[in-house]
């Protein structure tokens, strides 16, 4: 196979995703893989990720320059991709799957319920500062941007008295150390498909060996839980900055999805939970389409989602629609003060 040309953001974690994904490919295939960087809108630009459309901003850049043929292929870390198709793009490989779990990470190694009423808890995410709010209203909950290191030097300078990241990028660049608490799946989900990486190609490429080469670093279990949590988000009509979690496990052989819904100040939360077969919610390959890594509607996948998205939606959550608003006018967290570019912003972490 010639040289794949792998579209990547610049940010340190980005990098360590793509080269991750660049070594599993050079490994089924012995082909070349060269980074290509890629700058995004939301790399440079400043305020809440929020006002700035979501964290769908970070992966308008790399599909346009796949589309231009800039690059052959392109990583995203799931949750931060918008989940409706992109024309003439496709998820051709999901990897083996990182911890879905968020984690604190505070000064003097502090757990949540140890930090002082007025602590400041910063976070880029409306799904994580209800879900803080919820459990300490007394708290502060400040916007955040910044990549991991940016955000972690704030934790020590004091601006902050503790962030909330995601445990698969710390994991990811080797700073775990960072940790102070892990915050558990069954009390606190998290984003549709966290922990998990998308590889996304040009459709006419799917049929030939980049797409087989896609499909061959595909791990089973990662797609069925990703693509079922995506799911739910879709039905909900929702995007990635809105304050939903939903997480799926897959534990022996049955997958157990956990999903809830809050308004922006925490204490309203609608829940639901359902499982399903394992095997049954696993994306087959159908000839000759590649592309049913997204399997046809009323599969157990689609069926799973609708009743879970319908119970959230029967218990309450049409209050997210309200709390988006909120969102959009920016009036959810305290501004922290403008990013720089210099920061070069990460999506969620």
């Amino acid at each position: 196979m010639r040289t794949i040309r792998l579209g990547t953001r610049a940010s340190a974690l980005a990098t360590t995703q793509s080269r991750h994904v660049a070594d599993l490919l050079t490994a089924a295939t012995g082909a070349t893989v060269e980074l290509v960087p890629i700058v995004s809108y939301g790399d440079v630009a400043t305020g809440s990720l929020a006002s700035l459309g979501g964290t769908g901003v970070f992966a308008a850049a790399l599909r346009e320059a796949l589309l231009r043929g800039e690059c052959d292929v392109v990583v995203h870390s799931m949750k931060d991709l918008p989940t409706a198709a992109h024309p003439g793009l496709s998820i051709g490989g999901i990897p083996a799957r990182e911890r879905q779990n968020d984690v604190l990470c505070a000064t003097g190694g502090r757990a949540l319920a140890a930090l002082p009423p007025g602590a400041r808890v910063g976070t880029g995410s409306p799904r994580r500062a209800a879900q803080v709010r919820r459990v300490r209203p007394d708290l502060v909950v400040v916007d955040i941007r910044g990549n991991v290191d940016t955000r972690l030097r704030r934790v020590a300078a004091g601006e902050y008295d503790a962030i909330v990241l995601a445990e698969a990028g710390l994991r990811r660049i080797g700073r775990t150390d960072e940790i102070s608490e892990v915050f558990p799946l069954e009390e606190w989900p998290t984003s549709a498909a966290q922990g998990a990486l998308a590889v996304e190609l040009r459709q006419d490429d799917l049929d030939g060996a980049l797409g087989e080469a896609l499909r061959s670093i595909t791990d089973p279990v990662a797609a069925a839980t990703a693509l079922l949590e995506r799911e739910v988000l879709a039905l909900l009509e929702a995007g990635c900055t809105a304050p939903i979690a939903v997480s799926a496990t897959a534990v022996g052989g049955e997958v157990r999805l956990h999903a809830e819904v809050y308004s922006a100040d925490g204490r309203e939360v609608a829940r639901a939970r359902a499982t399903a077969p394992l095997a049954a919610l696993i994306p087959v390959p159908a000839h000759p389409a590649p592309a049913a890594l997204i399997p046809a509607p009323l599969t157990t996948r689609a069926r799973v989602a609708t009743a879970v998205a319908t119970t959230l939606l029967a218990e309450g959550a049409t209050f997210l629609a309200e709390g988006a608003s909120t969102l959009a006018e920016g009036a959810t967290f305290p501004a922290e003060g403008a990013s720089t570019p210099a920061d070069t912003p990460e999506p969620r972490s």
